[in-house]
């Protein structure tokens, strides 16, 4: 079985991705490579170009086989694909940080839907009085700011997530048909939401991590792929 975080498993409900690989899309038609320093997923009629995980080294970075020094997996149905990287020697069970994309083959759904079901489904796991939401720079009609989600502590009810908390930072593009969503996470210890230095991450590298996102993330329907 495939298994999801308890926190994204939830997101992805919301958001329609099976957690699960099914028939629609096929293993050989879900592509992670690396390009120079970015990687490029290719699946459902797109690719994501996105850089590369932060938390590898200077050294790492130069690589070129920047993929051998990550794990990863890749989830798919016949509508919409996943990828998700971890540092080395992480993984579902026990990451600390995690760093993914999704793209979705619906053209009509609008990114402020797409950002909205993201804050809802990442609301879902984390006790209300522990959770915030803000975003990086203000919407315009030609800017579509990053999102960043603090939950401070997961719901008790969930046995693998008590007394624990996550900070998100995500990026979200659009094509004619489809929507894609690339985002980092960051889990630790269950912290104050309202006091930046108790979070698993610096509002530092929180900030330069959304820039770096916005600034490099780009999706490309099948013309472009």
């Amino acid at each position: 079985m495939i298994r999801l975080s308890a926190a994204r498993l939830l997101a992805s409900a919301l958001l329609g991705l099976s957690a699960f690989a099914a028939p629609g899309l096929q293993a050989e038609d879900v592509v992670v490579t690396q390009e120079g320093a970015a990687l490029s997923f290719r699946a459902a009629g797109h690719r994501i170009v996105m850089p590369l995980p932060d938390w590898l080294s200077a050294a790492e970075r130069l690589s070129a086989d920047v993929l051998g020094k990550v794990e990863h997996n890749t989830y798919a149905d016949g509508q919409q694909a996943f990828v998700e990287f971890f540092p080395a020697g992480q993984g579902i069970d026990n990451w600390t940080t995690t760093y993914a994309a999704r793209v979705t083959t619906d053209g009509t759904r609008s990114l402020a839907d797409y950002r909205a079901a993201t804050i809802v489904g990442y609301s879902k796991p984390c006790k209300p009085e522990a959770t915030g939401v803000f975003q990086f720079g203000t919407e315009t009609p030609d800017f579509f700011p990053a999102l960043a989600f603090v939950c401070g502590a997961y719901l008790d009810t969930i046995a693998t997530l008590k007394g624990q908390g996550e900070v998100m930072v995500s990026v979200f593009r659009k094509t004619g048909t489809g929507v894609a969503v690339v985002y980092q996470e960051w889990k630790g210890p269950a912290f104050d939401p309202s006091d930046p230095t108790t979070w698993p991450v610096s509002r530092a590298d929180l900030e330069a991590r959304a820039r770096q996102l916005q600034d490099d993330t780009e999706l490309f329907d099948r013309a472009g792929v």
